[in-house]
């Protein structure tokens, strides 16, 4: 049974730092589930407001239904009770809803429903989708709109009315009109999760929208800095969040950026250049090469001297 209802999930997720674990697996890519293990348990050491297992950093894309399911549980029995944890469901809407149905079983928290695989959709196409999903669980979901599923702002709300246990919008656009119309719509009926890529780098425009939270990747290998970040934008600290932006977080985007599917392996050379390898990246990605795990971890040591020092530039 989950511990969390779909409102006290709402409630939970919109009020910190959310995360993305990465999948951990061996040199052979099979799935490392006692290293996976102990990483939660690391994790949930943090003041953190829900992890998502199995999710877009945890390569969910390359994964089979039955070892998202072996990550799901591995994650909902490392985690304290405390700790959210959110399952993933998508692809075509009988999958989605099978891998809800089996989120439930191995005692998940709530969803995170990915755009059906491949195909473009129309509106109504995606509220059907979302709307079986929903109907298949009990568990709080939360669509993610991005790529082929953009939710217009009136299919949201249409969602909403028709799916109690709809309770949130992870924004993958960053299409500021789109989310303001949204927040205009529904207010605080549903939570909103800032989910660019690094997400670090819209933490303010977000807050002003009324997006509270965002999913960090940094968090991974760097969860005291992320929620140094995260504080500093919460208690509307500019300055702090400037110069944490120039030294840390827009060089690691620039490494990120270098080559498609490195906002995922970025992370996984993260793990291994402070100390918790997760293993290699599954393909289509690939990982990092020597020069840019050297200019990682280059990042990686200004951001730890950062945490030491608490001034902040002289930025109004």
């Amino acid at each position: 049974m989950p511990v969390f209802t779909p409102t006290e999930l709402a409630e939970r997720l919109g009020s910190g730092l959310l995360s993305f674990p990465v999948t951990h697996f061996t040199q052979d890519l099979a799935f490392d589930e006692p290293a996976y293990r102990d990483n939660i348990v690391r994790l949930g050491k943090y003041d953190v407001a829900g992890l998502f297992a199995a999710g877009g950093t945890g390569e969910f894309f390359s994964l089979t239904p039955a070892e998202i399911g072996a990550v799901v549980r591995a994650a909902v029995e490392s985690a304290t009770p405390e700790t959210p944890i959110v399952a993933p469901a998508g692809y075509g809407t009988a999958q989605a809803v099978s891998l809800a149905r089996d989120a439930e079983a191995n005692g998940a928290d709530g969803l995170l429903l990915f755009p059906p695989y491949l195909t473009e959709s129309s509106q109504e196409g995606l509220a059907e989708h979302v709307r079986a999903v929903c109907g298949a669980t009990s568990l709080g979901v939360v669509i993610y709109s991005r790529a082929n599923a953009v939710f217009e702002p009136e299919t949201v709300a249409a969602l909403a009315a028709d799916c109690p246990n709809l309770i949130g919008v992870k924004d993958g656009v960053g299409n500021v009109e789109t989310l303001t119309r949204i927040h205009a719509l529904l207010g605080d009926r549903l939570v909103y999760i800032g989910g660019l890529p690094t997400a670090e780098t819209f933490a303010l425009p977000y807050l002003e929208l009324g997006v509270t939270t965002y999913s960090s990747a940094i968090f991974n290998f760097l969860p005291e800095f992320a929620l140094d970040f995260y504080a500093a934008a919460r208690r509307g600290d500019k300055a702090r969040v400037r110069r944490l932006l120039a030294e840390v977080v827009l060089p690691y985007t620039a490494i990120r950026d270098r080559r498609a599917g490195y906002a995922v392996s970025i992370v996984k050379a993260g793990m291994d250049v402070t100390g918790f390898p997760a293993g290699p990246v599954r393909s289509p990605l690939t990982d990092l090469d020597t020069d840019e795990r050297a200019r990682l971890a280059a990042i990686v040591t200004r951001a730890e001297a950062a945490l030491g020092d608490t001034s902040t530039l002289n930025t109004p």
